[in-house]
């Protein structure tokens, strides 16, 4: 079943703009980990989940990224917009304005588009998560907070394995935040995010790295690149042998009809 059956509709935030200083200046929401770029990976974990449009706040990006993201965009009810914020390279909290003016849905995913392992199920989970109320994955302990279910949290929050919220790794309900962004006058998503309140989810590593695992640096590529580049080999692995040994099992089947 698909997020947006267990919490109505949502629609996705992806801040994919910034200056990327610790990059080079690469456009890294565009740099590839696994054969994909980062962005796109982020857009089709969304929609996976179900999302009901891909917001996009960030430069307009030409050639394979583009196009992938239309492709993941084409069967969404909502389609895709990219937008800006303003002025452009003003930060995450300019870009979280920005995107919330083209959110319909009650819901939405605000998210990072340096997430490479970020899954459809990780946001099912956050979305389910936020309806109840209830701490996602028995491994949240009460360090992270105590909501009971049934609590109609303002939204759900990644943390890592330290406890520390991921806020652009979550799921909000839409009306909440508008109202929040109102009356705030800092210029900082945990400041803004922090008294809303969000349930905390500690999610186990279930692909080749953890979901709320970003890539601000060269060495958080490499790290992310060599998790994906291992976790294939040990699949390709496995893959080879399960057929030595439906080979082997034929073979074997085969000799004791001859005999």
């Amino acid at each position: 079943m698909s997020a947006a059956g267990l919490v109505s509709e949502f629609d996705t935030v992806i801040l994919a703009g910034g200056s990327a200083a610790r990059m080079a200046g690469a456009d890294k929401p565009g740099l590839a980990v696994g054969g994909t770029a980062m962005l796109v990976s982020v857009a089709q974990a969304a929609v996976s989940a179900g999302t009901r449009r891909l917001i996009i706040v960030g430069p307009q990006r030409a050639g394979t990224v583009q196009d992938s993201l239309a492709r993941a965009a084409a069967s969404l009810p909502g389609s895709m917009v990219c937008v800006r914020e303003e002025p452009p390279g003003s930060g995450p909290l300019a870009a979280l304005r920005r995107g919330l003016t083209e959110v319909s849905a009650p819901w939405l995913a605000l998210l990072a588009a340096d997430l490479p392992f970020l899954a459809g199920a990780d946001l099912t989970g956050m979305l389910a998560a936020g309806l109840t109320g209830d701490e996602a994955c028995g491994e949240v302990g009460d360090e992270v907070g105590d909501h009971g279910p049934g609590a109609g949290q303002a939204g759900v929050v990644l943390v890592d394995d330290d406890g520390r919220p991921q806020w652009l790794a979550g799921v909000w309900r839409a009306g909440p935040l508008r109202t929040a962004l109102l009356g705030y006058g800092g210029r900082s998503l945990h400041g803004l995010l922090a008294p809303l309140d969000p349930v905390p989810m500690r999610l186990p590593v279930a692909g080749p790295g953890a979901p709320w695992l970003d890539c601000d640096t060269p060495d958080d590529l490499a790290a992310a690149r060599r998790a994906f580049s291992a976790s294939s080999a040990r699949a390709s692995s496995r893959a080879a042998i399960t057929r030595t040994e439906r080979h082997d099992d034929a073979g074997q089947l085969d000799h004791g009809r001859l005999r």
